[in-house]
């Protein structure tokens, strides 16, 4: 029988998505490859492949995982198979190098990065070159959730800070980045959600207080004096923000020709599912820094927003949409 197959290698970030597929009385099966094998020489099962691999599966332990997916996907294209989040979006999913040079290829605006491949030192020098005295964000090439970002108030805080990272702190594929301090007019963020490769909705994100194991790739930072911010993003805060729910979904959404250029985007790099995050400057630039193609939902904004469980939340728009590229399949087979 034709199903959903869901590929993840975290099941706590399941249980949304299984509601909302057993709510719709969809067939579908979960594929956990933190660990498995597969056999190159038959063919995979029928169905609908949804790609969920995360970027952050090394600090669970999963270091491989990614690698992993890479030949199931391969393999799976090679029959044929309806893969939402292929190939392409894993790629772009384990390095934010590579989203920022597709991003930019999409005439899409990102802060300022280098990429840095080498010992403390080498990092340092890179930092000096480019950012002088001042601030800087380090994070990891490969990563996710926040992990491993952090602010600097000068290159002498950075080597500081590399000089006694333990090994867990270093880069999961050896590549650092070293990204400008983006100070924001407001303290938030937005995050845009599309499913289908079209936009479902905004959440704008109150990064002032930082949270932990959220959506998404956002925290809070402390002053460009300050040494060291741990998890930090790239948004400092130019005014507080009075008190309320940290993620609220935009009824307005985004502007209109923002919406095309990410959605073009997708479309060139293969991507049906992902939450794309961008900042807005003091100035009015809006700059993206982060692509998550295994995006996950707040269901607290959801229900303010009243989308909690219908074909307008994230889990029910992804099972709406598996559910028909099932049906297709399903028709084109018969």
């Amino acid at each position: 029988m034709a199903r959903i197959h869901v590929i993840h290698e975290n099941p706590e970030w399941l249980p949304p998505l299984a509601r909302a597929f057993d709510g719709r009385g969809l067939p579908w099966t979960e594929w956990n490859l933190s660990s498995g094998a597969f056999d190159l020489s038959g063919p995979p099962p029928e169905g609908v492949f949804y790609n969920r691999m995360s970027a952050s599966s090394h600090t669970r332990g999963h270091r491989y995982s990614a690698e992993l997916t890479a030949a199931v996907l391969a393999w799976l294209e090679r029959y044929g198979r309806r893969v939402v989040n292929g190939p392409r979006a894993l790629d772009l999913e384990i390095s934010k190098a590579r989203q920022y040079a597709a991003l930019e290829a999409a005439g899409v605006a990102v802060p300022g990065t280098v990429v840095v491949r080498g010992e403390a030192a080498d990092v340092t020098a890179a930092a000096r070159a480019r950012y002088g005295a001042g601030p800087l964000i380090l994070k990891p090439n490969r990563g996710g959730k926040g992990l491993g970002v952090r602010l600097f108030a000068d290159p002498d805080a950075l080597a500081a800070f590399l000089a006694d990272a333990p090994e867990e702190e270093m880069p999961a594929d050896g590549l650092w980045l070293l990204q400008d301090y983006v100070r924001a007019a407001r303290p938030f963020i937005t995050r845009a959600e599309f499913v289908g490769g079209r936009f479902l909705y905004a959440v704008e994100v109150d990064t002032s207080s930082g949270f932990e194991l959220c959506p998404a790739d956002v925290c809070e930072v402390p002053a460009p004096s300050a040494a060291i911010g741990d998890a930090a993003c790239p948004v400092g805060t130019a005014a507080p923000v009075q008190a309320g729910p940290r993620f609220r979904v935009l009824p307005e959404g985004i502007d209109a020709a923002q919406q095309e250029r990410l959605e073009a985007f997708l479309a060139a790099n293969g991507v049906e599912v992902a939450g794309i995050e961008f900042i807005r400057t003091a100035e009015g630039e809006v700059l993206t820094y982060d692509v998550n193609t295994n995006t996950n939902y707040n269901p607290d904004a959801e229900a303010a927003a009243g989308v909690a469980g219908t074909d307008r939340s994230g889990p029910g728009a992804i099972a709406a949409f598996l559910g028909r590229e099932l049906a297709a399949g399903a028709r084109a087979a018969a």
